[in-house]
């Protein structure tokens, strides 16, 4: 059982609809498999195994069980939702606390992961801006942050697309649970889709040097904190 710490001031305000879908969207080993396959891709099997990891928003916990499955003894996860964090069941210890106000000392981690959780911030750019310094305030000058979020590209117009068919969200668990976390975050949502301009602006300002990528409705950015970072992440390609 992960060791459980509260950080807020008090509860946060949660949407248990949008929670049960969540839950309802992809089983445990899907998301964990998912998460793995991401991360192979971005280069961990290269990172040290003994980074200080830290995943943001990380929920129910199976990002940080792909962490540990890919040999990552040191993390911790953050995430504004008790009742998503009680069921992570790993070794990870685990904050119920606000990404804005980290409860990590400065320049403590060498990586930050966030997988999906940005566009639930309630104030674009500002609450950007405010986890984006958090973010880099914890992280050692040689350490990076990936953040991957969903983004406005061709293929996710046609999911939304797919979404609105009320068949379709009958035929499909995934299609009415993605509709129904749509339909819940709608505001924070569409607000993250509709300024790109805003966060790449704040992701540029915020960090030394990022690398972002823009496909199959995502955007993933690699953002390294100081010229340290980058040195080494490109003689670890080398």
């Amino acid at each position: 059982m992960a060791e459980l710490v509260r950080v807020t001031q008090s509860q946060p305000c949660s949407s248990t609809s949008w929670e049960e879908a969540y839950v309802r969207f992809e089983t445990p080993e899907e998301e964990i498999a998912k998460f793995v396959r991401r991360l192979l891709s971005l280069g961990a099997p290269g990172w040290p195994k003994d980074w200080r990891v830290v995943e943001l928003f990380s929920g129910r916990g199976n990002g940080l069980h792909a962490l540990s499955q890919l040999g990552f003894r040191h993390v911790e996860g953050v995430d504004l939702s008790e009742t998503l964090i009680r069921q992570y069941n790993g070794d990870a210890k685990c904050y119920v606390g606000d990404c804005r106000a980290l409860p990590f000392e400065n320049e403590s981690q060498d990586l930050i992961v966030v997988q999906g959780g940005l566009h639930h911030l309630p104030d674009i750019p500002r609450d950007l801006t405010l986890t984006l310094r958090e973010i880099t305030r914890v992280l050692r000058p040689s350490g990076f942050a990936v953040l991957i979020e969903p983004w406005n590209t061709p293929f996710l117009r046609v999911v939304h697309l797919i979404c609105r068919f009320q068949l379709m969200r009958r035929l499909s668990r995934k299609i009415d649970s993605l509709r129904t976390r749509i339909e819940n975050e709608k505001d924070t949502y569409e607000r993250w889709l509709s300024h790109p301009n805003a966060i790449f602006t704040a992701l540029e300002k915020s960090f030394y040097k990022t690398i972002v990528t823009k496909r199959w409705g995502k955007m993933t950015c690699i953002g390294y904190a100081a010229p340290e970072a980058f040195r080494e992440a490109k003689q670890r390609c080398q």
